[in-house]
């Protein structure tokens, strides 16, 4: 399995495409947090970065599809897929190393991020950010980035097409992400069904993290999300 995840690290680091996502990635976040007027921290008089936490999750809806488009679909395009099935692993063993792989660059290029902080609380002139806060909002940060790599790993045993395999999946979590939240905001389900169809997205929880309290009921919807997207994931490729 570990063989599987080096792999998957290898294939996208060995491209340009690879170095240039994150790269992307990186430099829009520094963009929109330190130079574009209507987004800077630097105007907004006091130390935080909601801002940056607000931006990150529809940063990622772009870049996790960039990353998982090729898991599988590369795979079914090339042939390999009948190689990788003689290996003595089971689909369960070969979903895992390919989500750990696949996951490991998410947090690669995310982990840069975390400058950000540093930098706010040394320009800080009074008690600076919101450690609690900002600690959870990292925290969430990571468990969205992971419940998307699971998404976009299924959505990539869909179909030996790349491209129709990250346009799916972009789909896909930004439904999950922000669709049940607009949902609840239709007039008529005002005072009715809104709250629970608002607790069903990632949003929702992925802000109550953000506080900085982790609840159990976030951490098992986030988990719970992950297992359910993998075990799809483990039956179609068993089936395949």
């Amino acid at each position: 399995m570990w063989s599987i995840c080096k792999k998957e690290f290898r294939q996208f680091f060995g491209s340009l495409t690879g170095l240039v996502s994150i790269v992307v990635f990186l430099l829009m976040n520094g963009l929109f947090l330190f130079v574009f007027p209507d987004s800077s921290i630097l105007d907004y008089g006091y130390a935080s970065l909601d801002k940056f936490f607000e931006l990150a999750p529809w940063i990622l809806l772009f870049l996790v599809p960039a990353v998982t488009m090729r898991s599988w679909s590369e795979e079914f395009k090339t042939g390999t897929f009948e190689i990788l099935k003689t290996r003595p692993l089971s689909p369960a063993q070969l979903v895992a190393g390919k989500y750990l792989g696949a996951f490991s660059i998410i947090v690669i290029a995310l982990l840069p991020t975390i400058i950000y902080a540093f930098s706010v609380q040394a320009l800080a002139v009074d008690k600076g950010i919101d450690v609690g806060g900002t600690i959870g909002s990292f925290i969430g940060l990571f468990l969205l980035a992971a419940v998307f790599t699971a998404i976009g790993t299924w959505c990539s045993s869909l179909t030996a097409n790349s491209v129709v395999a990250f346009l799916v999946s972009a789909f896909l979590c930004f439904l999950l992400y922000t669709g049940f939240n607009a949902v609840s905001k239709i007039p008529m389900l005002q005072g009715k069904a809104d709250y629970v169809l608002e607790m069903v997205g990632i949003d929702f929880h992925y802000k109550s993290i953000s506080r900085g309290v982790l609840d159990s009921r976030d951490l098992i919807y986030f988990g719970s999300i992950i297992l359910f997207f993998l075990l799809i994931t483990n039956r179609k490729i068993a089936l395949r």
